[in-house]
């Protein structure tokens, strides 16, 4: 199964909600139907930048 479109920032922003409130990834996971795999990816981007906004394809 090959990869879907990125996840749009009114998806991303409930999955942090979620994890601030203390739900598990599989919860969410299954609140908002979305993969686990997408939803562990979206909360370690946001503890390791801070953010959820997609990032450029530029390096540093």
């Amino acid at each position: 199964m090959g990869r879907s479109q990125e996840l749009s920032d009114s998806k991303r922003g409930p999955v942090i909600g979620c994890h601030l409130c203390n739900k598990s990834i599989h919860e969410i996971s299954l609140l908002l139907n979305i993969p686990r795999s997408t939803v562990s990816g979206i909360i370690t981007k946001w503890k390791q930048l801070g953010t959820t906004a997609t990032q450029s394809g530029v390096s540093a």
